[in-house]
């Protein structure tokens, strides 16, 4: 077995300054990996299910979901926030599977296309309980929302508002409605996943007085009953302070609303974004202490405005989903770059970028381990990177891995339940992989690898 040696292998100068090389590189830090991930024997175990067995039943790549792990963070948001409704936010990963567990952990469900509340129906998700997102929604989506008697759409614009009604009015309904609102609150995250301030695509903004414009549109149509408003400041926030902004802000909106037509809205949305730990440097906060917080600024708020206390719904997706899933890729080459500040190590998997876009989208860091094997060899700094002809098909930036690393070793990545399955693309025609769930020793095919009969099979041309 070829070895690289930390001596052949030194730190790029680019590598960042939290990643500190591992005393033991077969440790598994708990606040990152699923609840059931252990090794035995040396090799990592989710679910009871080796990656090994995994891998010779499903294939590589292939994403393990660890059901237990879900439903666990399910059922403790539910708990933590009693009293208020807890959407699930499909976008981070919806199948019909997870739509099941959702149902079965007794949460609502949050969705942004057709397609996804296709996906709900299909597993007999409650309609009432599902609520319609989206910053450019069709006449034929809102038809068939209302048409299926989805609970809540969430207005994103004056179009969306007459198209609803309209709608609406011809199917002989009253349609419950939310506004989206923009609080002006800067969550300190990626600009494209920071989804409050003010200069970006969604929602009415507080601040210039077309978030109240709005809400009286759909108070005085006799086709829309509005519930109340709707924020999401952003993704992967770690603290309390962004919602508390927000939660000010769209108080003190729904209390101009009162003043300005004696009515006071039941509902407040502050949406979801809570983060998740992706590396060691990460700190999330618990679903227990984000209650204690949020629930907290919500009553002394609704008391400092002498409004009722409305009923507040929140919508934890990557939080639920994030954390249950582990990307499993076989090793196919490793070479060693040198550099001017040192050497890097590239380590080369099976996927890449076509199942897990975000860390050439916008740099997200992820970590990962060898997986099918213990190693006692010292470890050296790698970089993980796809099979993609893209110079940016990077799985891993930075990350310490054995120096005995070879081609057919199994790399596990964690964290990758959220966005990356659900923002997977047929890239350079590779076929996506399947999703597959653990539990109790017991593997289960969520979603089925695509073959290349499947793309072949959407291209129609001579």
């Amino acid at each position: 077995m070829h070895t690289i040696s930390a001596s052949n292998a030194q730190a790029a100068a680019t590598h960042p300054d939290w990643l500190i090389k591992p005393e033991d590189a077969n440790a598994l830090n708990p606040k990152i990996w699923p609840r059931t991930a252990e090794r035995i024997d040396g090799m990592l175990s989710i679910g009871g299910v080796s990656v090994s067995e995994a891998v010779a039943e499903s294939g590589s790549p292939v994403y393990l979901i660890d059901e237990e792990d879900f439903r666990a963070r399910a059922s403790s948001f539910k708990e933590a926030f009693h009293g208020w409704d807890v959407f699930y936010a499909g976008k981070a990963f919806l199948s019909k599977t997870i739509a099941r567990w959702v149902k079965e952990e007794s949460l609502n469900l949050d969705v942004c296309s057709m397609g996804e509340i296709e996906t709900a129906l299909r597993a007999d998700f409650d309609p009432a309980k599902i609520g319609f997102h989206g910053n450019n929604k069709s006449i034929d989506e809102i038809r068939f929302a209302l048409e299926n008697g989805i609970g809540r759409i969430i207005v994103d614009s004056f179009y969306e508002i007459s198209r609803t009604e309209q709608i609406a009015q011809q199917l002989g309904i009253t349609a419950n409605v939310m506004v989206r609102v923009t609080a002006g609150v800067s969550a300190h995250t990626h600009d494209y996943i920071a989804t409050a301030h003010e200069d970006q695509k969604f929602g009415f903004s507080i601040a210039s007085g077309q978030a109240l414009v709005a809400m009286i549109r759909c108070h005085n149509s006799a086709q829309l009953n509005l519930l109340g408003v709707h924020s999401h400041i952003g993704s992967q926030i770690f603290d309390s302070s962004g919602f508390e902004v927000a939660a000010k802000r769209t108080l003190k909106l729904l209390a101009q609303f009162a003043d300005a037509t004696s009515t006071q809205l039941p509902e407040l949305d502050l949406g979801g974004g809570f983060g998740i730990a992706y590396t060691d440097e990460d700190e999330p906060a618990t679903p227990r202490s984000l209650a204690s917080d949020l629930q907290g600024i919500v009553k002394k708020q609704a008391e400092i405005l002498s409004l009722d206390l409305p009923r507040v719904s929140i919508e934890p997706g990557r939080s639920i989903v994030g954390p249950t899933g582990v990307a499993v890729y076989e090793v196919g080459t490793v070479k060693v770059v040198d550099l001017e500040e040192g050497s890097r190590v590239y380590v080369s998997v099976d996927g890449g970028m076509s199942d897990n876009i975000r860390p050439a989208l916008y740099g997200a860091e992820y970590t990962a381990v060898l997986a099918s094997r213990a190693s006692d060899c010292e470890p050296v700094l790698c970089r993980v990177v796809g099979k993609h002809c893209e110079g940016g098909d990077i799985v891993v930036h930075d990350v310490y891995l054995p120096g005995d690393i070879v081609p057919g070793d199994l790399i596990a990545v964690p964290a990758c339940g959220a966005y990356s399955y659900a923002m997977a693309s047929n890239y350079n025609h590779i076929p996506r992989p399947p999703v597959v769930s653990v539990k109790a020793g017991r593997l289960q095919t969520m979603i089925r690898r695509e073959t290349l009969a499947d793309l072949a099979r959407l291209d129609v041309g001579e």
